[in-house]
């Protein structure tokens, strides 16, 4: 298995979706910064916010994985191999990631039952 690197491209807001439901002072994600980096493999990285891991977390297993050879979904999506862009689950402010499949060898961090 190996390392996904994760990038935040872009942080977005729908000003009008915003007035209309969102609470008074809402702004675009104040947790997730344009070109913040983690690096994952099976695990949600440290400082990574709950929500939009659950949104990506298929498509960087899939990459940890091996699926960097392949396009995803037949090639009707993204053209370059082992390459995803997806986003979170924020309908108001969803962040925007650029997932990528690294050479760079994932360390299972656990400890055994016994």
């Amino acid at each position: 298995m190996n390392r996904v690197k994760i990038t935040a491209l872009k942080t977005t807001f729908d000003k009008e979706l915003a007035e209309e439901y969102g609470v008074k002072g809402l702004t675009a994600c104040p947790m997730m910064k344009e070109g913040q980096v983690f690096y994952a493999d099976y695990a949600k990285p440290e400082g990574f916010r709950d929500e939009a891991w659950k949104a990506v977390y298929q498509y960087v297993f899939a990459l940890a994985h091996g699926a960097d050879n392949e396009l995803f979904y037949y090639g009707d999506w993204i053209r370059k191999p082992g390459v995803a862009i997806v986003s979170c689950n924020d309908g108001l402010r969803p962040v925007i990631f650029k997932l990528e499949a690294t050479d760079e060898k994932s360390e299972l961090d656990y400890t055994p039952i016994r």
